[in-house]
Formats: structure tokens, C-alpha cells, sequence
């Protein structure tokens, strides 16, 4: 598989390093004319303020139009219905061929501009429904103008506090000279032009280079100052195409398409450039978080969405797909036929039935200090920050303090070692120049001096890959600390698989390992086979002895690694034979000393808990009645209810509502219901619970809003049977 693997990338994995040498280039009227700017990972600005969702506003970075409504639903739709304005900003001008096919009609001859009219009549026929307005609404369409005399389509519309803006950059996928947007990306020189759609306010092409598109895409950040950002995934996973694994709409070696990921690629640099620049001009640091959205992924795994939060999806879709007898008003057409009906619910890639993360895992990381005050480390602006409690037991936070580190992914994790001390470990963008240069990820650490002292400059820990490409693929990191002082790390590995990194008592960090899996003992440096791969999104837990276990959702089952012993490295245990979880586990110490075990199997509206293991024997699967929803979960134990009968721990279990809401469940018996915060929290990704303590709330939750503020929320028990 490494050969094959390898092979695949020199054949076209968009983001690499091309295999030229790099050329002097001359910015164009609005390129940068220096090189890109790039987040300073010692800078520690203070953030701008946000007062309240008042101030949030979502900004996407889609490749075509339909990728937000297949692969950032319903995160999009969640943040809408929320009240917060959305602006989806569209790269290119999804024309392909020009050929807009109706199933089951003549083919009509190929029409670029027509097409492209199509598809964005067909986008704001889907935003109107979701504003809950008549798919033909018309919409406010004017000319927005750029930095150096570019400029793009705007659509607007609103629904009373409600909005949505649209933008059509509108490159033409394939430009002069047969220029693609990997070539945008990776070859220096490169330029593109724009295709103007028929009945375009638009009346002039416009050029656009590297630079160009960087400098476009931080401007509109700027200009609309999201909180929120959503992104195609930057790093996809590499794929084997074979007779079994058909190609499809894939680029050469990875399971996504061409334009996705370069696009990406410049959402995120134009990210650091923004971040770099509002910091360094207003000195204080924009406040904004920001979700990675699989693509093509979706088709090679489990599905991971309920039928009804499918079918709110093709709702949209199907407003988008229109058809070639609606009467919209646009002479080109009223929407992409070819994802009409229900067509995408019948497509055989399944794009429509997931939502996957590229950074998987809670946005905040909290933990509790002595005192009891809850602290919650994130990434804002790309640096990493910390929050305070103001008091113990207050729910009120302090100000963020940046604690630098970036450019860095949005999910990390934070550990207490024996020592008391915090460390924090995070995913980051070590480079990212595009035009030849180089594209490198790297897994880093920031750790305390002293239990509550100053921290220590953060330190790089590579990643399990040598190589750059393949370091691209490396999971979010996961950790854990251990009564002997040691800290174990965890990363998906490009291969799919899990490596492992261990910091000693001392503090001295052994090399990266893979860890052998069942069916290759030894080194673990054999492929994996297909059947043992595993998703992204690990979950870490000490067993009552204090071993580690590390669980992951694999294609065929529930996957599982853990130590003999301690001080041993984690190994991979026989089958579990549990399901398949659609996407991350979640583990808990059980009062019993078993490990429980929840979490959707693919397609499932309720959840399903399993005793793991312990001193008892493995349980049936319980379902959590009642809790329908999406998404991953976290789950612990509350203490017992004095006032009860019979009183005993009862789990926990918190996610996400099939509204996007933060959702928790207290115990598993007949009538319990889940509870709901009175405030009606949405959270960004997945929200985290934080166990009950010696000072704490029985439970607590916090979670990131979409204006990149935290929350905390402490919920009264009433959802007891």
C-alpha cells in the first residue's frame, strides 16, 4: 500500500511540493507584492471583542456551488436558523463541460455560462427555502467590487434577522492553457480567468494568480470579520483507486475532488494572512474559529447521518437540483438538473448521507484546577487560548489569553500530568506556501513549567510520517496521563492506522511508534489491511487499573488498543465484535470498573451504550430512547442521587439535537429524556463534558458558540427518570 500510495501522489495529490523549481513572479494589481504574511506562533494579541451572537457572522469557502448543501450541512443550516448571517463565498464557476443534464431528456449542447447561470439560480432557490421564503424570491444581485480592479457577482437576501450572501468569484474551472486551480496552487505563474454567467451583472473578466486569490479571499474575510469560518478539507485522505475502489469524481491518489482541496488550501492561507495582518494593524487578534469539512471522504466510509436529518439535506438539494420546467425567472436555467429530485438520496456515493470534520473532536478542552475553577484551552484566530473561570463554580469566564502556537487546526487536547502540571497538544500548520513551496503539518505540545506556573515556548513533535505528504494525513492529537508520570500521545496515521508517542516521568519524549496491529505483530510496519483502517476522531480512557485504552470507529467494528501493563506501549486487542460506529466513540469509566462504551451506528438516530469488559460480563446494547440527534457524543458518570431508592451513578451522555442543539442525558431507564439548555446552545462541533468532582456541579458542560465565544452550561439533574 505505501508503494501504491506513493505512486498515487507523484500522480497528481493536489498541495505537494511540484517538482520544479520556483520562478520570480510579479504580483498583479491587488497580489501581494512581498510574500504571504503568516500567524507569528509567538504573537500573543489580545482578540478582538464579540459582545454576543449579535456579532457572529459564518463565512464559507466553497470550490463549486452545491458543496456547501452536500458536504457543510446541516452545520449551515444550524448556524442560519440561529439568526447569524451566512456569506458563502463560491471560487470558481462549477461550469465543467457547460452541460446541464436532465435526466431522462436529449442532451442539450454544451453552454458554460448558461450552466453556471444554472447552478446559481439553483443556489438561491435552496437558501430561500432555508430562509424559509418561496424558492423564487428574488434576490438583491449587484457587482462587488476587489483589490486591484477584480471583481465578483453578489446576491443578497434577507428573511427579518435572517441573511445570506452569496459570491461568485466565478474562476472558470478550466481556464486558458487548460489552468485548473491545482495548478493555481502549486505552479508558479499560473494565472486564471474568470467565466462570466449568462444575465451576470458581472461585464468584465477578471485575472487571478496565486497571489490574487489569497489577497481576494483575506480582503472578504476582512471586510465581513466572520467568528465562524467553514473550509473543504485541506489534507484528504489518500485513497487506493482500484476495480473495487472506482475512481469516480475523485483526483488521482485522494478521496477527494481536484478543486476541493486547493481551494482549501487557499481558505487556509488566506486565514493566516487575515489573521496575520488585522493583528498586526489593530493590534489585537481577530476572533474567529473554523470547521474543515470532509468532501469525497463521505463515500468511503460508514454514513453517518439519521434519515431525518438526510432528508432535511435533500430538502435543499433538490431546491438546488430545480428542474428544466420550473419557472424561476432565469432564462439559463433553474438549477443543476443532474442533482434534482431525489436524485442525490439515490446517488450510489452517498455524498449527501455524512457530515464529517477533518479536525474531529471538541472544540474547548476543559479541565478542573485545584481550587475547582474550570479552565478551557481552544484555538481562536489560529492561536491556541485559555479561558478562566472568574470563580469556581461561576460559569462566567474570563478573557481569552492567546497563548500563540499557530497557525494551528481547531481541535486539540489538554492533560493533567502526575505533577499537576497542564499540557496541551495541538495540530499545526507548520507551512503552507503553495507555488512549489513547502506544505507541512507537525504535532506540538505546550506544557507547563510548574503545576499553575508560566508555560514552557511550545515544542514541535513532528509526526508519525517522514515524509510531508504523508504527514498532511495525520489525525487531530489525543492524549492521556498516567499514574507512573508518563503521557501518552495518539495520531491516526496516514495509513489509516495508530501511532503513539510517550513522554517519560522525566519529560523526555520517546520516537513516534506505530502500534502493531492484531494482524501484523512486530513492528506494525506492514499495511494495514483495508478491514483494519480506522476514522479519525480517537477516544482515550484509564481503566480502573490505570491502563490506557484507546478506541476507534473502523470499518467493520469498534477498533481497540490497550496496555498489558504499566509502562507498556498499547497494543491492538482481538476484535471487539461491537457494530461499526458511524463515526468517533465515546468512553467512560464505569463505577463497576467496566469501560462503557456509546456511540450512533451508521445511519442511527439514538445512540447505543455497551458494557466493555470489567468485573462484570459485557452487557447487551442499551439504547438511549429519546436522544435522536447527529454526531459524535461524550459520556461520564454523574454521582449517586441520595434521594433515590436505589441510588447508584447514572452515565451521561451529551451531543448534539437534530437542531444542532447541546444535548444531555442522565441515565438510560424508561421515560428519560434528554435536557436542553434554557439558553438554547449551539454549539461549534462537538460539545465537552467535564466530569463531576470533589467541588464541581454534578456535570458541566462547555462548548465554542458560532461567535467564537465559550459557554458553560450547569444543568439541574431533571431529565432522571
Amino acid at each position: 500500500m505505501v508503494a501504491a500510495l506513493a505512486a498515487l501522489t507523484a500522480a497528481g495529490v493536489v498541495g505537494g511540493r511540484a517538482r520544479h523549481s520556483s520562478a520570480s513572479q510579479s504580483a498583479l494589481p491587488g497580489g501581494s507584492a512581498a510574500p504571504v504574511r503568516s500567524v507569528d506562533p509567538h504573537a500573543a494579541e489580545p482578540f478582538t471583542t464579540v459582545t454576543g451572537e449579535k456579532d457572529a457572522l459564518l463565512l464559507q469557502v466553497l470550490a463549486h456551488p452545491d458543496d456547501d448543501l452536500y458536504f457543510m450541512n446541516p452545520d449551515a443550516r444550524h448556524v442560519l436558523e440561529a439568526g447569524i448571517p451566512v456569506v458563502s463565498v463560491y471560487v470558481t464557476a462549477g461550469e465543467a463541460l457547460g452541460v446541464n443534464n436532465a435526466p431522462g431528456r436529449p442532451l442539450p449542447p454544451p453552454d458554460k455560462p448558461g450552466y453556471a447561470s444554472a447552478r446559481q439560480q439553483g443556489l438561491r432557490q435552496a437558501y430561500a427555502e432555508m430562509l424559509g421564503m418561496h424558492r423564487f424570491t428574488r434576490w438583491q444581485r449587484s457587482v462587488l467590487e476587489l483589490p486591484g480592479g477584480l471583481s465578483a457577482e453578489t446576491n443578497f437576501l434577507a428573511q427579518g434577522a435572517r441573511s445570506v450572501r452569496l459570491i461568485f468569484l466565478n474562476i472558470a474551472t478550466l481556464s486558458a492553457a487548460g489552468a485548473r486551480t491545482p495548478h493555481l496552487w502549486d505552479t508558479p505563474g499560473t494565472t486564471m480567468e474568470t467565466l462570466l454567467p449568462t444575465g451576470s451583472p458581472l461585464r468584465a473578466v477578471s485575472t487571478y494568480r496565486h497571489e490574487t486569490l489569497v489577497d481576494v479571499l483575506a480582503h472578504l474575510m476582512d471586510q465581513f470579520r466572520p467568528t465562524l469560518v467553514h473550509t473543504m478539507d485541506p489534507d484528504p485522505d489518500f485513497q487506493v483507486h482500484d476495480a473495487t475502489h472506482r475512481r469516480d469524481s475523485d483526483q488521482p491518489g485522494c478521496s477527494d475532488h481536484r478543486d476541493h482541496t486547493p481551494v482549501a488550501l487557499f481558505t487556509w492561507k488566506a486565514m493566516f494572512q487575515w489573521a496575520a495582518d488585522a493583528a498586526r494593524r489593530d493590534g489585537r487578534a481577530p476572533r474567529f474559529t473554523t470547521t474543515a469539512f470532509r468532501g469525497y471522504y463521505n463515500q468511503r466510509w460508514p454514513k453517518n447521518l439519521p434519515p431525518d436529518v438526510v432528508g432535511d439535506k435533500a430538502r435543499f438539494l433538490a431546491a438546488y437540483g430545480g428542474g428544466p420546467d420550473w419557472e424561476c425567472g432565469n432564462p439559463a436555467g433553474c438549477g443543476d438538473y443532474g442533482q434534482g429530485g431525489t436524485r442525490p438520496l439515490r446517488n450510489r456515493k452517498g455524498w449527501i448521507r455524512s457530515t464529517h470534520y477533518r479536525h474531529p473532536g471538541p472544540r474547548l478542552a476543559p479541565l478542573t484546577e485545584p481550587d475547582g475553577r474550570t479552565v478551557a484551552y481552544g484555538v481562536l484566530g489560529t492561536q491556541a487560548v485559555r479561558w478562566r473561570e472568574t470563580a469556581p463554580g461561576s460559569g462566567r469566564w474570563g478573557a481569552p489569553h492567546n497563548l500563540g502556537g499557530g497557525p494551528l487546526a481547531p481541535a486539540l487536547c489538554a492533560v493533567v500530568d502526575r505533577a499537576g502540571k497542564q499540557l496541551v497538544f495541538a495540530l499545526r500548520f507548520a507551512a503552507l506556501e503553495g507555488q512549489g513551496g513547502a506544505n507541512v503539518r507537525e504535532l506540538v505540545v505546550l506544557e507547563q513549567r510548574r503545576a499553575g506556573g508560566p508555560f514552557r515556548p511550545w515544542r514541535g513533535l513532528g509526526t508519525p510520517e517522514e515524509d510531508p505528504e504523508r504527514g498532511r494525513r495525520v489525525g487531530c492529537p489525543v492524549a492521556i496521563a498516567t499514574p507512573d508520570g508518563r503521557v501518552h500521545l495518539f495520531a491516526r496515521t496516514a495509513d489509516k492506522g495508530l501511532a503513539t508517542r510517550v513522554r517519560d516521568a522525566r519529560g523526555s519524549w520517546a520516537p513516534w511508534q506505530p502500534t502493531p496491529d492484531a494482524g501484523a505483530p512486530g513492528t506494525g510496519a506492514a499495511p494495514l489491511a483495508e478491514a483494519d483502517e480506522i476514522q479519525d476522531g480517537l477516544s482515550v480512557t484509564l481503566d480502573a487499573h490505570g491502563l490506557v485504552h484507546v478506541f476507534a470507529a473502523g470499518r467493520g467494528t469498534l477498533r481497540h488498543w490497550a496496555q498489558t501493563g504499566a509502562g507498556q506501549p498499547v497494543s491492538a486487542q482481538p476484535p471487539t465484535g461491537l457494530p461499526a460506529p458511524g463515526e468517533q466513540p465515546a468512553v467512560a469509566l464505569a463505577p463497576s470498573g467496566a469501560l462503557l462504551l456509546t456511540y450512533r451506528t451508521p445511519a442511527a438516530t439514538e445512540p447505543i451504550s455497551y458494557v466493555f469488559g470489567g468485573d462484570q460480563a459485557d452487557t447487551p446494547a442499551t439504547r438511549l430512547r429519546g436522544f435522536a440527534g447527529y454526531g459524535p457524543l461524550s459520556t461520564s458518570y454523574a454521582p449517586a442521587d441520595e434521594d433515590a431508592e436505589e441510588p447508584e451513578p447514572q452515565p451521561l451522555a451529551l451531543g448534539r439535537g437534530r437542531d444542532g442543539e447541546a444535548v444531555l442525558q442522565y441515565g438510560t431507564g424508561p421515560g428519560v429524556r434528554p435536557l436542553r439548555s434554557p439558553a438554547r446552545l449551539r454549539p461549534v462541533g462537538l460539545p465537552a463534558l467535564i466530569p463531576s468532582g470533589p467541588r464541581a456541579a454534578p456535570a458541566r458542560v462547555v462548548g465554542l458558540s458560532p461567535a467564537a465565544t465559550p459557554w458553560l452550561w450547569q444543568p439541574r439533574p431533571t431529565g432522571r427518570a
